[in-house]
């Protein structure tokens, strides 16, 4: 997938494109220096005029110092990508760590600035006295199969179980999104309460170049592996074929409706965080809370909202637009294919048990979904719906206005939040 960003992945780097020559780690080892110490405008003064008008210096001020105390800086790390010398150094702060990566121009200005979560380290094993198992599950699929985890409860089966569906955008089994792995708790958690869970690596993580066309949709993307995957953990004998349920996580409970109804046998299907709306309708109201975060939207931040809401035009015309062009860098192909899904209509006609679950801080997947769904679901007997006021879109528990940098403080899926899923799993008999 040519995208690298997605709801969970919303930055504000930017990048010029020019050749990239000089010492790139010692113009990145300067801003960083000028930026630990509160000098504000000699960091200002190495950006490019456009990086300078897109992030002044108060907002690059309120930046670095939402990051909390900086307690260590990491070795440097270059690559060239676009015409630029990209560098990455690892930061440790109070608040989490961090990489910030660093373009750097052939005139050794900085022409953008990148603060993400760090990668988590290796998960551990399993506890030597957990009451379940984790070993290798390959997905089969005629593009080439994807490796995945299943979590198997010890003792006698056939167990009921769980398929993941991934969020927007490349992601690993755990669903990694900094010091956090959603899945690795929901699998490991469902597991220990007699649930066997299959995890997979997402196909846009783990074979980005089956994407190298340029046109894909959202079934090449998600629905047909997840399909695939139901259907081979149904293979298992240890697994009861008539227990095996769909989680869809974020854009993955958008389209667990969907993937149900293509792989018949799924006994019912969860959705968690699950967006009512498309994701294009979303892409502007995320941007714009987390932009308004501060108190105000300055005029190059709307400025950057206007591009976006081009792009979008872009998006949904049927004129024809390079993925460049358009939101995130996804091509036409795919946005016009998850444009037309109908996430709601398609919960209508499943005509199977849901479990809806969603977090009240939950900024990605807001309040006006929620209240979308309890209205196209208000006539179901078989919906149970759960709210949980303090979790955020993955999961876990904070306070105050949720955002990015919640998202790099480590931390675990709510239990009960597992509890219920596991209840709810084993009262479908």
């Amino acid at each position: 997938m040519s995208a690298r960003r997605s709801l969970l992945a919303v930055s504000l780097a930017l990048l010029s494109a020019s050749a990239a020559a000089g010492e790139p780690q010692q113009v990145a080892a300067r801003l960083l220096d000028h930026l630990q110490a509160g000098r504000i405008a000699d960091a200002e003064a190495m950006l490019t005029p456009q990086m300078a008008a897109a992030v002044p210096a108060d907002k690059l001020q309120g930046l670095w110092q939402s990051l909390g105390e900086l307690k260590q800086r990491g070795p440097a790390h270059s690559s060239e990508q676009q015409g630029l010398h990209l560098v990455d150094v690892p930061l440790q702060f109070a608040s989490g760590a961090v990489i910030a990566q660093v373009a750097v121009n052939a005139q050794d200005k900085v022409a953008g600035l990148l603060l993400r979560p760090a990668p988590a380290a290796k998960a551990p094993p399993p506890p030597s006295d957990a009451n379940y198992s984790e070993a290798d599950f390959s997905v089969p699929q005629a593009r080439g199969a994807l490796p995945g985890t299943l979590s198997l409860p010890k003792g006698k089966g056939p167990f009921p179980a769980v398929v993941l569906v991934h969020g927007s955008g490349p992601q690993d089994r755990d669903e990694t999104i900094g010091g956090n792995r959603p899945f690795l708790d929901i699998a490991r958690g469902l597991a220990a309460h007699g649930i066997a869970v299959l995890r997979y690596d997402k196909r846009t993580h783990a074979r980005p170049q089956d994407f190298q066309s340029g046109n894909f949709n959202v079934d090449d993307e998600t629905t047909d592996d997840a399909v695939a995957a139901l259907g081979a953990l149904a293979a298992d004998p240890r697994i009861d074929g008539k227990r095996i349920f769909v989680l869809g996580h974020s854009q993955g409970g958008m389209l667990a409706p969907r993937i149900a109804s293509r792989w018949p046998q799924a006994r019912g299907a969860i959705l968690w965080a699950a967006p009512a709306r498309t994701l294009l309708e979303l892409l502007p109201e995320q941007n714009r809370y987390l932009l308004s975060l501060d108190g105000s939207i300055s005029a190059p931040e709307q400025a950057f909202l206007d591009k976006l809401a081009a792009q979008i035009a872009a998006a949904r015309s049927d004129t024809p637009a390079a993925a460049s062009e358009l939101p995130l860098g996804v091509p036409q192909t795919f946005w016009k294919s998850i444009e037309a899904v109908n996430a709601r209509g398609d919960a209508v006609a499943l005509k199977k048990p849901l479990l809806m679950l969603h977090g009240g801080r939950d900024f990605q997947v807001p309040e006006t979904d929620w209240a979308l769904w309890k209205t196209a679901l208000a006539e179901r007997k078989d919906v149970q719906w759960k709210v949980y006021p303090a979790l955020n879109h993955i999961g876990i528990a904070g306070s105050g206005s949720s955002s990015l940098k919640e998202y790099a403080q480590p931390g675990h899926v709510d239990g009960q939040l597992i509890d219920d899923v596991a209840r709810w799993v084993e009262s479908q008999r």
